[in-house]
């Protein structure tokens, strides 16, 4: 049985209360928490694609510091390739392409923990918004500090020849290739990588609070966000799936377990700007690392820039017409989507419009995401590239001009489209009639 309890004799302490963590510190803790969790989330994911990719096996114990390198690229960040430059030997490298598995496992995690405190609320103050956003700004800029230091290792090259590498040997030349990260332009890009995610995390999210001034532009920007998002991930299952099929069906599981751990989305989101009638141009000289499907390969391969297109896409495989066919119903939905989360008055022209310059934006961020350009060299003397797997060079670049014009045209069609059925279903926040 429970005993009644009088009041305290005067004097004597009163009851003792437990209180939580300050305001403060709490706040940091949730900062840190997204932040930590986003990174890690990256690291893991790109470990394990440069694993199967076999960076496990590179001398020197380099695999912990080319993982962190991929992370920092994959967070926006800026990693130096260069090469031991001598009277003998010297090689140059460059490597401009974005692991968008890692970027993106490392975006969905970091942004649900960032909103995770504040799913509860409608509403909140500019000024906390700001503080939140500040906060997990400065954790994962602390972070990608620490990963600038472990990003960076040097590797010792044969030149594929046993009279040379003596030779260079002997003369203290043997050639090495390396890579730094940049720390200033790291943090920068970083800070806007962080920044941009958060802010498009408010725009997608219905469950992020916005400041009063804001609200009124929730109507008009939310929908269309969270339709590009649908549609990004829908890309991206479905990429997932075709690449489990090809897992269990085909040789090679190595290169395609590479390839969904690093440069899935790279692939899924090239096949929605293509189905939809964008571009790339590009060249594939020598195999040099990238995992590249077996395809792309075969259109890229050639003596000059090729263009990778439906059409290009469509002459080595008939089945690439599947890729309009998928464009058109994923786009439907998620138009469909937009529509059901809009006001339930809102005209059609206005969601096709909505709908046009989000896609024609969001094809515009695939075609800049997606851009590749790496090269590898070496020369003895001055006297060029010594062949065999010592050079190699693989550019992809979109025509962004005609992605930003189809996801205009594709985004009114389907905007307009999936609106109209939009108008029998029940709208969030409207009142049915009795």
């Amino acid at each position: 049985m429970s005993q009644m309890r009088g009041p305290a004799p005067a004097g004597s302490p009163g009851p003792v209360r437990r209180r939580g963590a300050p305001p403060a510190v709490r706040a940091w803790a949730e900062a840190l928490g997204a932040a930590v969790a986003g990174v890690v989330t990256m690291v893991v994911v790109a470990a394990l694609g440069l694993w199967a990719a076999g960076a496990a096996d590179l001398p020197g114990g380099a695999f912990p510091a080319v993982v962190a390198a991929t992370v920092l690229v994959a967070a926006g960040g800026t990693v130096g390739l260069s090469g031991d430059i001598g009277g003998l030997a010297q090689a140059g490298a460059t490597l401009d392409v974005v692991p968008l598995s890692v970027t993106l496992a490392g975006a969905l995690v970091t942004a649900a923990l960032f909103l995770l405190p504040l799913r509860h609320r409608a509403v909140a103050a500019t000024g906390e918004l700001v503080a939140r956003i500040a906060r997990t700004a400065v954790c994962w800029l602390v972070l990608l500090l620490l990963l600038t230091f472990a990003a960076r290792h040097s590797f010792r090259i044969s030149v594929g020849n046993d009279l040379a590498d003596q030779l260079g040997a002997e003369l203290g030349a043997t050639p090495t290739v390396g890579f730094r990260a940049d720390v200033p332009a790291t943090l920068g890009a970083g800070l806007l990588w962080i920044l941009a995610l958060l802010v498009l995390t408010f725009l997608v999210s219905r469950r992020a609070p916005l400041s009063p001034r804001l609200l009124r532009f929730q109507d008009s920007v939310r929908p269309p966000a969270f339709a590009m998002l649908l549609t990004l991930l829908c890309y991206v299952v479905i990429g997932l799936v075709i690449g489990i099929v090809e897992l269990l069906t085909k040789d090679r599981p190595a290169e395609t377990f590479a390839a969904l751990f690093l440069g899935l989305p790279n692939l899924a989101w090239m096949a929605l700007g293509i189905g939809t009638g964008g571009a790339w141009v590009g060249h594939v000289d020598k195999a040099i690392g990238l995992p590249l499907p077996h395809l792309l390969d075969q259109i890229l391969r050639t003596h000059g820039k090729r263009t990778l297109d439906l059409g290009s896409l469509t002459e080595h495989d008939g089945r690439a017409w599947l890729l309009v066919v998928v464009a058109a119903v994923v786009l439907l939905v998620a138009a469909f989507t937009a529509a059901v989360r809009s006001p339930a008055r809102r005209p059609a022209w206005r969601h096709a419009v909505e709908m046009a310059v989000a896609l024609a934006l969001t094809l515009l961020a695939v075609g800049l995401l997606t851009r590749i350009s790496a090269r590898y060299g070496l020369s003895l003397m001055g006297l060029g590239d010594l062949g065999g797997d010592l050079g190699g060079q693989v550019t992809l670049e979109p025509q962004l001009l005609r992605l930003v014009g189809v996801g205009l045209a594709w985004g009114l069609v389907t905007g307009f489209l999936g609106s109209l059925p939009a108008r029998r279903v029940r709208h969030p926040g409207e009142v049915q009639k009795p």
